[in-house]
């Protein structure tokens, strides 16, 4: 028998917003079909998304446990759950508690939305203090346009810049940023609670900065940061978030969804490799 300590590997789950146009039952059915860990609940204007009961049966269905759950942070999704930015992360607090999810994630306040900013970090620590659900803030990015540069987030779009005492670490969004994902993770330490993993390119003159690309298509270095997790000691789960609504068929969908969990096994397997 071999005396080296096997090192527990992180679940890899599959986020809801992974199969658009696709709705919330077909991610489960789809993730189960693959062979994913579980699932991150996406909350949106898919009814599904919003119903604790509802998740709970496919998840009993599915044998897939839901590892998190995304608010409705996006430009998109501001009408769901209503306006006000609290009580949607408190209605997010409960459906994780409900669903038996670990992690809320959640985007930095946008710098219109100035009571929010104001009272974020100390409003989420006081949120925090209330239960065993971690509300963990995913960086984002600027925008660029004509030369020029606009943050919609405040009090900042980079979380390592944050009061916070966990965070959301996604590649996509590191590419959009021109962020180092590795110093990032560093900088973050234990307070890198979640991953969200996608690729991109970086590229300023492409049409969407956020591109969330099939892990290893892109220029990030998502391989190596897969590999750094187990032997760092690393809490949380790899949720798979990559955009397929491009994808003509299911058929295809499905392959990118099974390269992207291929992708993230083999690294995570591959401790300090890369």
């Amino acid at each position: 028998m071999s005396g080296v300590a096997k090192v527990p590997r992180p679940p890899v789950a599959l986020s809801t917003s992974s199969v658009y146009p696709e709705r919330t039952p077909d991610a489960f059915e789809i993730a189960a079909r693959l062979g994913y860990d579980g699932v991150e609940v996406m909350v949106y204007t898919d009814p599904v998304s919003q119903d604790a009961d509802v998740l709970r049966r496919l998840q009993d269905y599915h044998q897939l446990p839901i590892v998190s759950v995304h608010a409705p942070s996006l430009l998109l999704t501001q009408r769901v759950w209503g306006r006000e930015p609290w009580e949607k992360l408190r209605r997010a607090q409960d459906l994780a508690e409900r669903v038996g999810a670990r992690v809320v994630v959640l985007h930095p306040p946008f710098r219109w939305q100035r009571d929010y900013v104001r009272g974020f970090e100390t409003g989420l620590a006081a949120m925090a203090e209330e239960t065993d659900v971690i509300f963990a803030v995913e960086n984002m990015y600027q925008l660029r346009a004509g030369g020029s540069e606009v943050v919609p987030y405040a009090p900042h779009w980079d979380p390592t810049a944050l009061d916070v005492p966990n965070v959301t670490l996604d590649l996509s969004h590191t590419a959009a940023s021109g962020s180092d994902a590795l110093i990032m993770a560093t900088e973050l330490g234990s307070r890198l609670a979640h991953v969200h993993l996608a690729d991109g390119t970086g590229s300023p003159a492409g049409p969407v900065p956020d591109e969330h690309l099939v892990p290893g298509r892109g220029s990030q270095p998502c391989g190596e940061l897969l590999s750094l997790l187990p032997p760092s000691g690393y809490p949380g789960a790899v949720v798979v978030e990559v955009k397929t609504n491009r994808a003509p068929t299911r058929e295809e969908r499905m392959a990118d969804l099974a390269e992207s969990l291929a992708f993230a096994r083999k690294h995570l397997a591959q401790p300090g490799r890369g």
